[in-house]
């Protein structure tokens, strides 16, 4: 009977994230490939594969986080390159999903963005797509091709387990837009869910008036999918304490770090803050109380799975 995994795997790790792809690889048990990216002092970018990978199954692994635009360009330019190699199949893993906030038209003369890097993506031949935790789950639709959607929410209520924070605790939406993310953790710890009632997103110093859900006396767990300034979560902070919660958790999956997030997530009301290693938190952004999470082991065994044609269901 022949093999199902007759074509040699191998991973590409380009500049965005190569402390995950390394646990990835190690993880996986697929080799990292050779490759050498040069930055030109004009921008361009010059990539070469440094050894044969024909008829191989490829994955490279790169998240679109800052500098967005040079590590998108980086994966399309080597996508072109493995393409042109002969290699069997092109799988790319996208550990962060950059531009996927602009998912839907809000107003009128507004691009779909999310959509316009899925098009890049398959019209560079690319065979599958695995992401993880995409901002909106439909973002899978605006793809022809196999996308496998990794999730945080066992990670995320793992930790919080294991490390007893879901003791006396409820689980926090920080909007409405954030309902379904929390009741998933909510589900699995068997906790009851709150919503801060934030109807003025918009104003980063607007603190709510009110929270949906009893959370006086108890710990909060803000669960969210990224952390841009953390002004969403310093304000949903101060909310739940003008509710009356005791200790304030915040877990989101990336840390999608900017200006400012340092001074919003010191802030006194908020105890911790979990997050994955989707993306490398700069080191003028680190802090104390920021815990990381990795999802090398998730990511490591999903790739087992995908290249051995199982399920990846079993991961959830």
């Amino acid at each position: 009977m022949p093999s199902k995994t007759a074509h040699k795997p191998i991973i590409f790790a380009l500049n965005s994230n190569k402390p995950l792809a390394k646990k990835i690889s190690e993880v996986s048990g697929m080799p990292l490939g050779n490759a050498t990216i040069n930055h030109f002092s004009d921008g361009e970018i010059k990539i070469s594969i440094d050894e044969s990978i024909r008829g191989d199954d490829v994955y490279i692994i790169q998240s679109l986080s800052d500098p967005v635009n040079d590590n998108l360009m980086e994966l399309l330019i080597m996508i072109d390159a493995v393409r042109r190699t002969s290699s069997h199949a092109i799988n790319v893993v996208i550990p962060y999903y950059g531009y996927s906030r602009s998912d839907c038209k809000a107003k009128s003369r507004e691009p779909i963005t999310a959509k316009l890097i899925a098009s890049f993506l398959q019209n560079s031949s690319v065979d599958r797509v695995i992401a993880f935790d995409l901002h909106a789950a439909q973002i899978q639709g605006f793809f022809d091709i196999p996308v496998d959607h990794l999730q945080s929410d066992k990670l995320v209520s793992d930790y919080l387990y294991e490390h007893h924070l879901n003791q006396d605790a409820v689980v926090v939406a920080p909007d409405h837009n954030g309902v379904g993310r929390a009741r998933n953790v909510a589900d699995r710890l068997d906790l009851p869910i709150a919503i801060v009632d934030n109807r003025q997103p918009d104003d980063s110093d607007h603190v709510p008036d009110s929270v949906i859900g009893d959370v006086k006396g108890k710990n909060a767990i803000i669960v969210d999918d990224m952390i841009v300034t953390g002004r969403k979560m310093k304000v949903s902070a101060a909310a739940l304490k003008k509710a009356g919660a005791n200790k304030i958790y915040v877990a989101a999956t990336h840390p999608v770090f900017s200006e400012a997030v340092k001074d919003n997530l010191s802030d006194d009301n908020i105890e911790q803050v979990i997050v994955t290693d989707s993306i490398v938190i700069p080191k003028k952004y680190q802090m104390k109380k920021i815990s990381v999470i990795s999802v090398g082991n998730l990511i490591g065994e999903a790739l087992k799975l995908i290249q051995e044609n199982k399920s990846t269901h079993v991961l959830f």
